[in-house]
C-alpha cells in the first residue's frame, strides 16, 4: 500500500532548507497525543479458510477478542518495555494478540495510545478475524492464528514523503541514497543485537538525517535481522523521507527529528575493522564536503558574493515552497480528515505524481492493460517499491472541476473494508484523471462462473463465501461507513477476487467521482448494467439501496447457476425469459436445484443453495419496498435457523404467452423521458496477469 508517492522536483539547496519548514508542519501532531491518536493507517485481513469470513457479535470467537483487548490495556500490561503479548480462549476460537509501542514513547503515551486503539479497533473492523493497526507511535495486532515470535510480511505499509531528491550533481544523489541504505542496514544490525530490537541513529551530511529501525521483541535476531533488511529493501531511497512497516518490524528515515532524542541512545557510526562484511558492519560513505577558495583580498569578495548569491537562491526557494504548498500538500502522511472538509490540500497526501504513474504502467502500454469499461481504462502498474498497483485512467466526459473531483476521492478513500477494493489515491495533471487501486490478483468473478474451463475452480464453498463477502461490502457501503454510498452498478465484472479468492467490491463511489448526483432519489443519467438494473432505476431513474439489493439477487443466482441473467432461457415452445424469469420459474415449479451449476457435481450443501435462491428472489421482487435490507440479508445468510418470507415476482417478469411478453425494453420504450447509458464492463473484460 502506498499512501503518498508524489515525487516533486526540487534543487539541493531547497532540499536542506525544507527541514526547517516541514518540522513546523509537524509539530502540532508531534505534541498532541490526542491528534497523534487519530493519525493513523492500518491493513486488515481475515483468515482465508473460513466460509463467511467474519464471526458473529454472540460467539466465543468474540468473547475471547474482548478478554484478549482487555488484557493488553489493562493496568497490569507491560507499558514500562512498550511490547507485550497476550492469548485468550482455546482452538479454535483462540486469540493472540500484541502491542508494539515505539522505543521512544513513554510509559504514559503508550497506555494512552494502546487504550485508544482498543477502544478503536471494533469499530474500524467489525467482525475480522485478523487485524493490524498502525499509528505513528505503536502498533496493535491480532490474530486467530498464533503470530508470537514469528516473522509475517502480509499486511505491510509504505509511507513516501512527497518530496524527491534531484540535482543536476548525479553524483550527490547516489551519495545520499548510499547513505541512507547503508546506516539504516547499520542500525539493523545493532536493533537485532539488542533485547529491545529497537535502534535509532543521526548522521550529519551536513544536515542532520534522522533513521530508526524496530521489531518486535519476541523475534530471534536472525529474523529481525531478516526483516529489517526486507523492509529497508522496501523503500525508494530517493526522496527525503520514508518508512515500511511489517507487522514484525519497521524501518523509517527522515531530515528531521521525528523520535524524542532525549529518550533514545544514539551514537555516530562505530569505525569499521578491516576485513568486515557489510553484513556485520555498513560502512558510512563521508558526506561531500563544499570548500571555498581564494587568493588575499579576493577571498572577502568571493564569501560576500556567495553569501549574497544564497540569500537571494533562499528567499526565491521559500517563495517557490510557499507557492506550491498552496497547490498541493506535501506532508508525510495522510492528515485526519473531517466530513465538513472541503479543501483540496486535504487530498495532498493521496496525489500520485503522473510522471512516477506513467513510468509504473510502462507509459500506459497495451500489455498492461488489465480492462476497458464506461468510466475508463484500466492498468496494472508496478513501482520502484516493487508495490502493484490497478490505474485506472478515466474518460474524459466528467463535468467536475478539479477542486470537485479530489475532493471526492478522499471521500471515497476513506471508505475502507476488507470486501472493498482499497482505493490509494489519485492523479490529476494536465486533463489526465487517474485513480490507483490496490492491485487484486485473480481477476474478476465473471471470468470464472461465465467460462466452462473456469467453473470448476469455484465450487460451492468458495462461491457460498464470496456471496457472504458481497453481501457485507455492501452493507458496509449503505450503513456502516461514515456516509450513505450506492453502487449503482453491481455485476459480476465489478466484483474482483484476491489472492485467497475473497470477494472485493470495485467501482463503488465512482458515481461520486465521476460527477454524478447521488443525493437524489432521482436522476436523469442511469449508469449501469442490462439484466442488473431494478425495474424502478431502469425505468424511472429512481434509485435507493434496494436498487443495490436488486443487483445483489440478480448477482446471487448468477453464482449459484453460471449462467448469465441477460441471457434468454427457453421454457417451453411458446414462454422464455431470462435468469430471473427462469428461476421463477423453477421456485414456483418446486424445482430450484435445476438452477444449481452442474460444475458442483453433487458437492454442495442443499440447503445452503435453496437458501441462497430463496434470499436471491426475496431481492429481486418487483416493488422495491418488498425487498429486504441489506442488513437483513447478511443476518438470513448467517443465522440459518432465520424465517425468510415468501418472494412475491420478481421484476421484468417474462409471461407465458410470447406475444404478451413484458421486458425491459418494452418498457423502456414507453418511458421516452429516461435518459440512460448503459456501462457494460468497468473491469470486466481482462486479460491474464
Amino acid at each position: 500500500m502506498i499512501l503518498n508517492t508524489n515525487p516533486r522536483n526540487s534543487s539541493m539547496s531547497f532540499f536542506w532548507l525544507f527541514p526547517f519548514l516541514l518540522h513546523l508542519s509537524f509539530a502540532y501532531s508531534l505534541s498532541s497525543p490526542s491528534a497523534l491518536a487519530q493519525n493513523f493507517i492500518y491493513i486488515n485481513y481475515s483468515c482465508p479458510g473460513t466460509i463467511i469470513l467474519s464471526y458473529s457479535r454472540n460467539s466465543t470467537y468474540f468473547t475471547n477478542l474482548k478478554t484478549l483487548l482487555s488484557s493488553l490495556s489493562s493496568r497490569n500490561a507491560s507499558y514500562s518495555s512498550g511490547f507485550q503479548t497476550a492469548t485468550a480462549g482455546q482452538a479454535p476460537d483462540r486469540v493472540t494478540g500484541l502491542f508494539l509501542c515505539r522505543g521512544d514513547v513513554s510509559q504514559e503515551v503508550c497506555r494512552n495510545c494502546v487504550a485508544f486503539s482498543v477502544n478503536e479497533t471494533l469499530d474500524f473492523f467489525p467482525n475480522s478475524k485478523e487485524v493490524v493497526l498502525y499509528y505513528d507511535e505503536y502498533m496493535l495486532r491480532y490474530s486467530h492464528r498464533n503470530i508470537l515470535s514469528t516473522v509475517t510480511y502480509n499486511g505491510s505499509a509504505i509511507l513516501l514523503n512527497g518530496v524527491n531528491i534531484s540535482s543536476t550533481n548525479q553524483n550527490q544523489v547516489d551519495q545520499f541514497r548510499d547513505l541512507v541504505s547503508s546506516t539504516l542496514n547499520q542500525a539493523a544490525v545493532e536493533a537485532a543485537n539488542n533485547s529491545k530490537k529497537f535502534y535509532t541513529r543521526k548522521v550529519i551530511i551536513p544536515q542532520t538525517l534522522y533513521l530508526l529501525v524496530q521489531c518486535t521483541p519476541d523475534l530471534t535476531r536472525q529474523d529481525c535481522l531478516r526483516c529489517l533488511q526486507k523492509s529497508i529493501n522496501g523503500m525508494p531511497l530517493y526522496l527525503i523521507g520514508g518508512r515500511f512497516l511489517y507487522p514484525s518490524c519497521n524501518s523509517r528515515y527522515e531530515i528531521y527529528a521525528f523520535y524524542n532524542e532525549t529518550a533514545t541512545r544514539t551514537s555516530p557510526p562505530p569505525s569499521l575493522p578491516p576485513g568486515s562484511t557489510p553484513q556485520q558492519q555498513l560502512k558510512l560513505a563521508p558526506p561531500p564536503q563544499i570548500s571555498i577558495r581564494g587568493k588575499g583580498g579576493n577571498s572577502s569578495a568571493i564569501i560576500i558574493a556567495v553569501v549574497v548569491l544564497f540569500t537571494v537562491l533562499f528567499i526565491i526557494f521559500v517563495a517557490v515552497f510557499c507557492f506550491r504548498a498552496k497547490k498541493t500538500n506535501t506532508t508525510f502522511e495522510r492528515e485526519p480528515l473531517t466530513e465538513e472538509s472541503d479543501d483540496i490540500t486535504t487530498a495532498g497526501s493521496l496525489q500520485f505524481d503522473f510522471k512516477a504513474i506513467e513510468a509504473a504502467t510502462n507509459k500506459f502500454c497495451e500489455t498492461n492493460k488489465l480492462g476497458q469499461g464506461g468510466f475508463g481504462e484500466v492498468y496494472k502498474g508496478i513501482f520502484p517499491s516493487g508495490a502493484q498497483v490497478a490505474v485506472k485512467r478515466l474518460s474524459k466526459t466528467s463535468g467536475q472541476g478539479e477542486r470537485e473531483f479530489a475532493n471526492e476521492v478522499v471521500v471515497v478513500a476513506k471508505l475502507q473494508h476488507r470486501n472493498l477494493v482499497r482505493l490509494l489515491g489519485f492523479c490529476l495533471e494536465r486533463d489526465e484523471r487517474i485513480l490507483v487501486y490496490e492491485f487484486v490478483p485473480n481477476k474478476s468473478l465473471d471470468y470464472f462462473i461465465f467460462d466452462s474451463t473456469m467453473q470448476s475452480l469455484l465450487d460451492w464453498t468458495r462461491r457460498y463465501k464470496i456471496i457472504g463477502g458481497i453481501a457485507r461490502g455492501i452493507l458496509y457501503l449503505h450503513q456502516d461507513s461514515r456516509l450513505t454510498i450506492i453502487h449503482r452498478d453491481l455485476k459480476a465484472g465489478n466484483i474482483l477476487l484476491d489472492a485467497d479468492m475473497n470477494a472485493k467490491i470495485a467501482d463503488f463511489g465512482m458515481a461520486r467521482i465521476f460527477g454524478m448526483d447521488q443525493t437524489e432519489a432521482n436522476t436523469r443519467r442511469i449508469v449501469g448494467t442490462y439484466g442488473y438494473m431494478s425495474p424502478e432505476y431502469a425505468m424511472y431513474g429512481q434509485f435507493s439501496m434496494k436498487s443495490d439489493v436488486y443487483s445483489f439477487g440478480v448477482l446471487v443466482l448468477e453464482i449459484i447457476s453460471g449462467k448469465k441473467n441477460s441471457n434468454v432461457y427457453q421454457f417451453d415452445s411458446a414462454s422464455a425469459g431470462n435468469l430471473v424469469t427462469y428461476t421463477w420459474r423453477l421456485w414456483s415449479n418446486g424445482s430450484p436445484l435445476e438452477l444449481v451449476d452442474p460444475s458442483f457435481h453433487d458437492n454442495y450443501r442443499i440447503n445452503e443453495v435453496t437458501r441462497c435462491i430463496h434470499i436471491a428472489l426475496l431481492c429481486v421482487q418487483e416493488e422495491a419496498e418488498d425487498r429486504p435490507t441489506m442488513s437483513a440479508i447478511v443476518q438470513m445468510l448467517t443465522t440459518s435457523s432465520m424465517a425468510l418470507a415468501v418472494p412475491q415476482r420478481p421484476g421484468f417478469f417474462f409471461r407465458s404467452s410470447k406475444h404478451e411478453q413484458v421486458g425491459l425494453v418494452d418498457r423502456l420504450s414507453i418511458n421516452t423521458s429516461a435518459l440512460y447509458s448503459v456501462d457494460d464492463a468497468s473491469i470486466t473484460n481482462v486479460t491474464p496477469r
